[in-house]
């Protein structure tokens, strides 16, 4: 965040309901921005940039502020991707004051599968060769990858006049989902991503399935970074199950020498369990779902409540699980009044929906 920003941006929504899409925004982006609420205004601070909405005879009225062009580009097609994700199958219109001047978007990588391994029986990973990875080193941890169809020339998205990514349909249309960076290699050029391999019953799992079946010269993109950046303080607490582990192993990874670090990571066996390399001093417990009286869904909870009720207050939390769990544990730090500076606690799936 600069103190003095330069570039602004307005824009108008029009949702099924206003104040529930206002609520909407505030619980969703506490994660990833300072966010005031104060009745029908919400302010959003983040390093980018400021974005401040409100409620007004049923639209929701955005000024976005940013210090340069790419921020503020960034933060309409964030804001216009989120508006469309919380409104889900209910009417939204959506108009900017002035439409982007882009042609392409400006944080897409192209990149190359170089190699695949496993890690575990249930994590694959793949390293991709990309021209420039500086915008992978330190920061955000999320990247959205994009896979084209098997045999065809990529066709990489634009923009709708909405802000909205215009994604390419048809014979063309592509993979997106969501991954965390897990290491980064500047002299050689590459970058790692895990994949959990989940095979479900009746249930799509593409982004397992690419992992499972890439070869070295397939051809991918990386849109972002954004979201998930790395902590900083001199004692963590981390918490997370499989899902969260690539981004544990990279927190762990990149931490100051010497700080204090425990960790609470929930696998199915002990087969998954990965060596965490760290210049810190890392605590790690390994839970076994494989161990658990029925299977139930209770203990990993459990564990991660009494984990948080054994640090002090300057101790930064960083969770990150399922989402009625994630609930829960906000639940338990408000109740503890931990300081919302000093944690990010974030589902990555929603069970009976993985």
């Amino acid at each position: 965040m600069n103190d003095v920003q330069s570039l602004k941006l307005s824009g108008v929504a029009v949702p099924h309901s206003a104040a529930e899409m206002l609520d909407e925004i505030c619980e969703h982006f506490i994660e990833h921005a300072e966010v005031e609420r104060s009745g029908d205004r919400a302010v959003l601070r983040s390093k980018s940039g400021i974005a401040t909405i409100r409620t007004d005879d049923g639209k929701l009225l955005i000024a976005l502020e940013c210090s340069t062009q790419a921020f503020l580009e960034a933060a309409r097609t964030d804001m216009a991707e989120h508006l469309f994700y919380f409104a889900g199958d209910q009417p939204l219109e959506l108009t900017w004051m002035t439409p982007t001047s882009l042609l392409s978007l400006p944080n897409l990588h192209e990149v190359t599968v170089i190699s695949v391994e496993n890690v575990t029986p249930k994590m694959r990973r793949v390293v991709f060769s990309c021209a420039d990875v500086t915008p992978f080193m330190g920061g955000d941890m999320h990247v959205r990858l994009l896979v084209p169809p098997k045999g065809r020339a990529p066709v990489w998205p634009g923009f709708r006049q909405d802000g909205r990514i215009s994604w390419p349909e048809g014979d063309d249309q592509i993979l997106v989902r969501v991954y965390t960076i897990r290491s980064v290699d500047l002299e050689r050029g590459e970058v790692s991503i895990d994949f959990l391999q989940h095979p479900m019953h009746g249930i799509s799992t593409p982004g397992a399935d690419f992992a499972r079946d890439a070869r070295a010269g397939d051809k991918a993109a990386l849109l972002g970074p954004g979201g998930g950046d790395l902590p900083t303080a001199k004692s963590m607490l981390l918490i997370g199950d499989e899902s969260a582990l690539p981004a544990i192993a990279r927190i762990a990874a990149e931490v100051p020498v010497g700080t204090q670090m425990q960790a609470l990571i929930e696998v199915e066996d002990e087969a998954e369990e990965q060596s965490i390399v760290s210049g810190g001093v890392l605590d790690v417990r390994w839970l076994h779902r494989s161990d658990y009286p029925d299977r139930t869904n209770s203990v990993f909870l459990a564990e991660a409540q009494k984990a948080i009720a054994s640090i002090d207050p300057e101790t930064f939390v960083w969770a990150a699980c399922e989402k009625a769990d994630i609930r829960a544990l906000r639940s338990t730090l408000k109740e503890r009044r931990h300081d919302r500076k000093k944690m990010y606690v974030a589902w990555y799936w929603e069970r009976n929906m993985r």
